[in-house]
């Protein structure tokens, strides 16, 4: 084989990085060149704001805010993950549940959680509770609500089948119903990463004494906005990083469906 045919592979990977990095370096460049020799208190020079980030959040005190909301994070996010999961296969195979409880569930599900942290305060107090317990709630209706109408989207010739088949009921949603749902389902979960990561900041941000949020609302309070953009880029390099392994995790579970869908897009 061709040398320049075994490096085709790496041609098209190195070409589809470019292709997705090259906007960011150009505003990174046009950021540092800018900001350059500033003398704002409002707006430091990017160096400055990077060096913070070194020293705070890498090998300073901030360490222990990041590892405090990562944790609140992971938490809320899982249990909202479970929860949403389960709850909406629950609802899914109990009609009358489903329909007495949709009037419920749509009104939780547009309600602002920012505007529940008074309560989750006055219910839990300032500590690791409230702030999990905000980001799962938050969190919990994306995926809640995404695998209810992913389920009740599947075909019902399956449904039909898994009936004359005389699956079981287990059988019959982990089987059937849950990998015909899952783009729907994977779909809520993404929604839900994104809020999480939201509610992560908003409940450390009023009465708390851990986190980025709190360290965010510390700075601003005390005029120290360098180390504000700091936690800002941490929290947008957090935001990227999730997003990436929840991309890398996604394209790995739903192969088979992508790959039906280029299958069906040749074919037509």
């Amino acid at each position: 084989m061709p040398s320049y045919l075994r490096l085709a592979p790496y041609l098209r990977l190195t070409g589809r990085a470019l292709t997705r990095v090259w906007l960011f370096a150009v505003l990174f460049l046009a950021w540092w060149l800018w900001s350059t020799g500033s003398k704002s208190l409002y707006f430091p020079p990017l160096s400055s704001i990077l060096k913070a980030v070194w020293d705070q959040w890498v090998t300073g005190p901030a360490r222990a805010e990041l590892s405090s909301s990562l944790e609140h994070l992971l938490v809320g996010y899982g249990i909202a993950a479970v929860t949403g999961i389960g709850l909406g296969a629950a609802l899914w195979s109990l009609r009358y549940a489903r329909e007495a409880t949709a009037p419920y569930l749509y009104f939780l599900y547009v309600l602002p959680a920012p505007v529940l942290v008074p309560a989750a305060l006055t219910l839990f107090g300032i500590g690791f509770t409230m702030k999990v317990v905000l980001i799962a709630f938050a969190a919990l209706w994306p995926t809640l609500l995404n695998t209810l109408d992913g389920m009740r989207g599947v075909d019902a010739v399956k449904l039909d089948t898994s009936k004359v088949l005389g699956l079981s009921w287990t059988r019959n949603v982990f089987q059937v119903v849950m990998p015909a749902a899952s783009p729907q389902i994977v779909a809520g979960l993404r929604n839900s990463l994104q809020v999480a990561i939201i509610l992560m900041v908003v409940s450390e941000w009023e009465a708390s004494s851990d986190g980025i949020g709190y360290y965010l609302s510390n700075a601003q309070q005390s005029f120290d906005y360098t180390g504000m953009w700091s936690g800002i880029i941490v929290l947008a390099i957090i935001g990227i990083v999730a997003n990436l392994l929840f991309v890398a995790a996604e394209n790995r579970v739903l192969h088979w469906h992508y790959g039906q869908r280029a299958v069906e897009g040749v074919s037509r």
